[in-house]
């Protein structure tokens, strides 16, 4: 990769998998190609978009969809449409709302750093529930009705993070905040695999569901999707594209925004520094693609094969070796190298550092350090770079 050494970059082994900090999935040949085709040509961004929205409700089972820039992007996006619908005037105010609905509800324990893009569209969140698991406190999770306690004249919507294992779970919370007619935004960043994540988590009810396109999708890594409600993705859409345009000339394809629901067009929205490149929306589309069809399935085994590899190179070693495979055929095993730190004299942190300053660079997953673990995610590894991590890791076990 000479292009990153010509400014001075060192390009790494990615060993952590799609993680953004890093750069986020390999994208195909396929997407590349796509990606370059899409530079060569102008297209007005509002129809591209309007194709996007249609080839997204397919794949979502949903109405309607829009390319964003990440899937914080996404919800700072779907945020600003539940607050302002297509209300020019709250539009042009954000994020200061507080003379109209801004409260979203959201469970206590899906608190993160992440809502900060809820949060950035002016949205004010309210706590509910409590963490009593986490502070040995109690069993209980948090429980619809401390959802509906919390609604009052203020609140806007509900922010729901999305996992196999949320609670409430989302079709109750759903029937919950629909009884009060409030939006439920789902926060799905990283929940594919599996595909059917892409239509079950609409299906039960979501008013708006946010994923990452440079994750799983494996399109550019500056990308995300917004699906759900047209009447919603619509003034999500024009608080995102560039409005300098006549009036009497714009003329947005109908079944994605409405414009006779505007009364006029709106200034550059709260997010208009989202912006989303020709090129990158096609990219996404033709990941999205392939995504949907299981194209990527096939590399599950010879990732295995990887990962086996390392297994045998380490036998001996003071660490004790375990892959993961949820066997759906859609997922990457994973690699846990739980080490005895006793025996190598190091801790897990110290060689995870070790690793980053050798040469090539060498960064693992470092969600387990401090539990003595290393995990290697196979996404980016090809044959070479499988063997290198391999010795790496030897050297720093046994010398």
């Amino acid at each position: 990769m000479k292009i990153y050494q010509e400014f001075g970059v060192t390009p790494i082994i990615n060993a952590s998998g799609a993680v953004t900090r890093l750069g986020g999935a390999p994208m195909p040949d396929e997407v590349l190609t796509a990606f370059n085709e899409a530079a060569r040509a102008s297209v007005p961004l509002e129809q591209l978009q309007a194709a996007a929205s249609k080839a997204i409700a397919e794949a979502t089972g949903t109405e309607a969809g829009l390319v964003t820039a990440g899937a914080a992007s996404a919800l700072t996006l779907g945020a600003a449409a539940i607050l302002t619908g297509y209300d020019l005037s709250k539009m042009e105010r954000l994020p200061h709302c507080d003379d109209f609905p801004n409260e979203f509800v959201i469970a206590r324990e899906q608190r993160s750093g992440y809502d900060h893009a809820v949060r950035a569209a002016g949205a004010r969140l309210v706590e509910v529930g409590f963490n009593e698991i986490v502070a040995n406190a109690g069993v209980r999770r948090t429980e619809a009705w401390e959802y509906e306690a919390a609604f009052g004249p203020n609140t806007a919507g509900v922010l729901y993070v999305y996992s196999s294992n949320s609670r409430p779970p989302l079709e109750e919370l759903v029937n919950v905040a629909h009884r009060h007619e409030l939006p439920v935004l789902v926060d799905a960043a990283g929940e594919l695999p599996p595909r059917n994540n892409l239509k079950s988590i609409a299906a039960m009810g979501a008013d708006l569901v946010a994923f990452s396109g440079g994750k799983a999708i494996r399109g550019p890594q500056s990308t995300g999707m917004l699906c759900g409600r047209r009447d919603l993705i619509g003034p999500a859409a024009v608080q995102l594209l560039d409005m300098d345009d006549h009036p009497e000339l714009w003329q947005p394809p109908s079944e994605f925004i409405d414009k006779t629901k505007l009364g006029g067009i709106p200034r550059h929205g709260i997010g208009r520094g989202f912006k989303v490149s020709k090129e990158e929306i096609i990219a996404l589309l033709v990941a999205l693609r392939l995504f949907t069809s299981g194209a990527y399935d096939k590399e599950s085994n010879r990732a295995r094969n990887r990962l086996e590899r390392i297994v045998k190179k380490l036998n001996g070693c003071p660490a004790q070796c375990r892959i993961f495979d949820k066997g759906d055929g859609e997922s990457l095993p994973l690699l846990e190298i739980a080490i005895d730190e006793s025996a190598v004299g190091r801790t897990a942190m110290e060689i995870c550092g070790n690793l980053r300053r050798g040469n090539p660079p060498i960064y693992v997953s470092h969600g387990a350090l401090r539990e003595g673990k290393l995990r290697v995610n196979p996404l980016h590894l090809d044959d070479d770079s499988t063997d290198i991590l391999a010795e790496r890791i030897l050297h720093e076990l046994c010398g």
